[in-house]
């Protein structure tokens, strides 16, 4: 607008003024969740200095700081509690003669964390368990509504329309169930939701899952044996032991022994012999052991190991020296796969003594000819073995004997030599007495030989030969003598004549002289020592 006056020009511009307004932000309605923060600003506009003021509905504690600025003035709940669940006023005066005022509601939910699953802490397979689901802080929790899922099949559901709680409460769920194996690897699903339609708020709907880990067994165990439970000895061996078991087991390997006792092998599922010898034939077991659920199982295979015969005694009993008269026993046993056939022999016979079959030779009264090597044999289809032991017989000296040499006639003069001999275990000692004529025995030699050179007529008489040891006695005798044969024909020239007997059993005299007298007649000359060679 221009107006022209006298001599000047004046310009004129526009004046607005802005109208007297208030709002509040968020506007009319707000949803908070407990233990978080929220801000109320009351703003205005047209007001160079407005007054500010906030009042909570039903004159409640406004559970709030209160910030006024030049033309804004804020409200801060930090942190929201369930106080604050209130209608808002904020009123604002400008220039002592305007006055506006405003309302927003707050609305407060908590639901604030996953829910929590707490499973008990071992699960066996068929056992009951226990399923525990925690919603912590939740608000209001007439609302919630909760679902037990495997995987996707339900378990339970379980709501809390009926729960009168007002203030936020960590909610349970409890379900009890059976897991099974098939179990293992599976989801335990918690699904908890919060669906107040009139609520904006995200999320409505909190989810978590844990994996089962479902214990159980042992069950189902097997032994495997390659190349079978039959091989040939030197072959290899191995032992698998499989079984079905959560967590993995313990596996340890032990054999039955003969006695009954058990030997501890090795801790594996695998038992691997390079070579097999017949002594490892016998029964194997696997003893599998969950330490968690605190079972055993045992599986056993018997290995059978083929090949030829092991001879496993051999003995003599009750000791491989005895004294003869006592009962003797010997036997023999030997082990293979298929079972041997056992010989049992003295070795210097031809054939068995008879048919053992079970390798045992009882002498109920054993002879010095008893004595010996023995030999036993165990024979199959593949191959035989074999072993000795030796019965050693202790007795007292048998079959003593003199033998005289030269037999023919002798001479004063020429030599004569006197052996000895005898059996006896140990060996006997022999020596050589000679009867005195008192009757007295002189002890003349420890040699089984007795030579007397240039024989004379003072070496005429009983010669004794004894033979002992530690188990008896046995003695023989010879005896010397001169007999003189008569010029006229009932006379004899002399002669050396020996004559030997046992010394406890004496020829008579008489008759020995008869039967010499006669025969010198009738030769001229005769030899005792060679007519009676035989019985020496």
């Amino acid at each position: 607008i221009k107006v022209k006056r006298a001599a000047e020009v004046m310009c004129v511009f526009p004046f607005v003024v802005i109208a007297f307004e208030m709002e509040i932000i968020p506007a009319e309605r707000i949803v908070a969740q407990i233990g978080g923060r929220l801000t109320l600003t009351c703003n205005t506009t047209g007001c160079a200095s407005p007054s500010f003021s906030w009042r909570a509905g039903m004159d409640n504690p406004l559970g709030g700081e209160v910030s006024n600025h030049r033309t804004y003035s804020t409200l801060t709940m930090n942190p929201v509690t369930i106080l604050n669940s209130h209608l808002y006023l904020c009123t604002v005066i400008c220039n002592e003669k305007q006055k506006k005022e405003k309302h927003v509601k707050v609305e407060i939910y908590s639901f604030p964390r996953d829910p929590i699953i707490k499973i008990s802490p071992s699960l066996v397979a068929g056992e009951p368990a226990t399923v525990v689901c925690e919603i912590p802080r939740v608000y209001p929790s007439n609302r919630l509504e909760v679902l037990l899922k495997k995987d996707e099949y339900v378990l339970h559901e379980e709501n809390f329309f009926e729960d009168g709680s007002t203030n936020p409460e960590t909610k349970t769920v409890t379900y009890t169930f059976h897991p099974m194996v098939e179990d293992i690897g599976k989801e335990i699903i918690c699904e908890a939701s919060l669906p107040i339609a009139d609520m904006d708020f995200e999320p409505k709907e909190r989810t978590s899952s844990q994996k089962l880990n479902v214990t159980f067994g042992p069950q189902n165990t097997t032994i495997t044996a390659s190349p079978g439970s039959s091989p040939r000895e030197g072959d290899s061996l191995t032992l698998s032991c499989v079984t079905q078991s959560n967590p993995p087991p313990q596996i340890v390997w032990t054999k039955r022994l003969a006695e009954g006792s058990i030997q501890h092998l090795i801790k594996n599922n695998v038992l691997f012999i390079p070579r097999v010898h017949f002594n490892d034939s016998g029964l194997y077991i696997c003893e599998v052991i969950n330490l968690v659920t605190n079972k055993t199982e045992e599986a056993t295979v018997d290995i059978f190991i083929q090949g030829a015969p092991v001879i496993t005694k051999l003995s003599i009993e009750p000791s491989t020296t005895v004294q003869e008269g006592e009962s003797v026993s010997i036997q023999c046993s030997a082990e293979s796969d298929p079972p041997p056939e056992i010989i049992l022999r003295r070795k210097s016979d031809n054939a068995n003594m008879e048919p053992y079959s079970a390798g045992r030779i009882l002498l109920p009264s054993v002879t010095f000819q008893n004595g010996g090597d023995y030999e036993c044999v165990a024979e199959n289809k593949w191959g035989s073995s074999r072993s000795e032991i030796t019965l050693n017989v202790k007795y007292g000296p048998k079959n003593t004997m003199i033998t005289v040499i030269p037999t023919a006639a002798l001479k004063e003069g020429e030599t004569v030599t006197m052996k000895c001999t005898s059996s006896g275990n140990p060996a006997p000692v022999i020596s050589w007495n000679k009867k005195k004529a008192t009757g007295e025995s002189e002890k003349i030699s420890k040699n089984a030989t007795l030579t007397i050179q240039n024989l004379k007529s003072q070496d005429l008489g009983l010669y004794e030969c004894e033979a002992y040891n530690q188990f008896g006695k046995e003695e023989k005798a010879v005896k010397l003598f001169i007999q003189g044969l008569l010029e006229e024909p009932d006379q004899m020239i002399s002669l050396i004549i020996a004559f030997s007997s046992v010394a406890a059993v004496a020829v008579p005299a008489v008759a020995i002289l008869i039967y010499v007298s006669r025969q010198a007649k009738i030769n001229g000359s005769y030899s005792l020592v060679k007519a009676l060679r035989l019985k020496v």
